[in-house]
């Protein structure tokens, strides 16, 4: 294109990738942090637990089967899994200016512009990846000709993101028996939709709310940005829902959040893990599953109190990939088994939450 203005990718350390603009026309600074997912950026654009941070795609072509329709299905954009893109900007290698798919309307740019997301490509994302995982995650500032550079490095992390991602208020989806709570701390639509299509009413509520005080079946914690420390009230309400009994499942983190109201503490990897086929086996057991993974801190298992235990580690780093308590209806995961566009392997594990909560309903 004739008129492609340039953008440049300013990592913390000093490094320099240039390249060209191809979305919103303004300049950002954020957490970089990479992915590797051959498909699906439309919902990892909109996944909220990508507030804050530069995303750089490691797949070398994007944006040929363009952007879905804003179709509604059950109170929720069919396509994607939240109302909004959540990323700061976007950077990859080669952009795909003609895209073709029966459900597009849109080009990827288009979008881009039209969400105020700038968006970089002709770039070495491969570099870029390395120079994450030998460094770790840094800071970067995602800058276009003809704006202004921010003056300084923004470090996400040190604000409650989890507060400008939840709910404002409380919401009901779906007319089943069964009665779930789901705790919204930057939560998927697939979490919703995976619960909603297994029986269940869902009422979802803003990550501080109190929802002890209602009356449920069972609790989901969902995912969401940021370090899970921020999340004090959360943890509260989550120690509170747990003498209560009542079965509780937590995703990515949530999985960090019920962690912490089990005695647990958590730390910072140092480049995350956020792609999909990452292999978790099942703790005591043979069996792998293929997941789904979008996450920057992780849970040190050791720190449990003495009645809980580990899940699933990580098969490539053997980090903890979730904790179950040994008696109680309490478990949760770090990878997503709501994973949109995929894997699937572990969507059992909300069949598994269903019958936890038709076995106490009738103790």
């Amino acid at each position: 294109m004739s008129d492609k203005k340039s953008a440049r990718l300013i990592l913390e350390d000093g490094t320099v990738f240039k390249g060209f603009s191809f979305g919103a026309e303004t300049s950002v600074s954020g957490e970089v942090v990479f992915n590797t997912a051959m498909t699906g950026y439309p919902e990892s654009l909109t996944d909220p637990s990508y507030r804050g941070q530069i995303l750089v795609i490691t797949y070398p072509l994007v944006g040929n089967y363009g952007v879905p329709a804003d179709t509604m299905e059950n109170g929720l954009l069919k396509f994607f899994e939240s109302d909004r893109i959540h990323i700061k900007g976007l950077v990859i290698s080669d952009y795909s200016w003609e895209y073709s798919h029966w459900n597009a309307v849109k080009s990827l740019a288009d979008w881009l512009r039209a969400n105020n997301v700038p968006g970089i490509y002709g770039v070495d994302t491969r570099q870029i990846t390395k120079i994450i995982r030998e460094k770790g995650v840094m800071l970067g500032k995602l800058t276009v000709e003809g704006t202004p550079e921010p003056e300084t490095f923004i470090d996400p992390n040190l604000t409650n993101l989890v507060a400008e991602v939840s709910t404002r208020q409380v919401e009901t989806y779906g007319n089943g028996p069964l009665k779930i709570v789901l705790v919204d701390c930057g939560c998927k639509y697939n979490i919703i939709r995976s619960l909603i299509a297994r029986g269940a009413t869902v009422t979802r509520v803003p990550w501080d709310y109190d929802f002890t005080t209602l009356d449920y079946d069972g609790v989901m914690l969902s995912n969401g940005p940021g370090d899970p420390q921020q999340c004090g009230i959360t943890i509260d309400h989550i120690k509170k829902a747990m003498t209560l009994g009542k079965p509780i499942f937590g995703i990515c983190l949530g999985n960090q959040l019920l962690s912490i109201a089990a005695g647990g503490t958590t730390y910072k990897l140092k480049y995350g893990h956020r792609s999909h086929n990452q292999p978790a086996l099942m703790v005591g057991t043979n069996r792998a599953v293929i997941t789904s993974q979008n996450h920057g801190y992780a849970v040190n298992t050791d720190t449990l109190e003495s009645d809980w235990e580990p899940y699933f580690i990580n098969l490539n780093d053997g980090t903890s990939e979730g904790i179950r308590h040994k008696s109680k209806p309490f478990f949760s995961v770090q990878f997503h088994p709501e994973a949109s566009s995929g894997p699937v392997d572990t969507e059992f594990l909300f069949d598994d939450f269903i019958r936890a909560i038709e076995t106490h309903l009738n103790r």
